[in-house]
């Protein structure tokens, strides 16, 4: 969606779009499941646990972030990562008002 189209949308319908979109791609459901599971992780845990390539693992971790729904702490050479939980109960909020507020009123 263009930046301008975007702007015909409300801020919930936006925000929401993005939610989705981040979540849209199944190796980030499965880093999130992964990380959730974890007091903290680092990267090459994620790398060996979902076995994709290092740097397409920085990407999504990039892309969880970009919404911030993981948090990473740089330790050292690494970087440990876990759940923002502020943002994890912020968005089952947006999530749950969006589907109890949509009526299933198909034929």
């Amino acid at each position: 969606m263009g930046v301008t189209k975007t702007q015909i949308f409300n801020t919930s319908q936006n925000q929401m779009a993005t939610i989705f979109k981040v979540l849209s791609n199944p190796a980030r459901i499965a880093i999130l499941q992964y990380i959730s599971k974890q007091d903290s992780c680092i990267c090459n845990d994620i790398v060996d646990e979902i076995g994709l390539a290092q740097p397409t693992i920085s990407q999504h971790l990039k892309e969880l972030k970009s919404i911030d729904l993981i948090k990473g702490e740089i330790e050292g050479k690494k970087v440990c990562y876990c759940i923002n939980l502020k943002t994890w109960v912020k968005i089952q909020n947006t999530l749950n008002t969006f589907f109890n507020t949509t009526k299933s009123n198909c034929c």
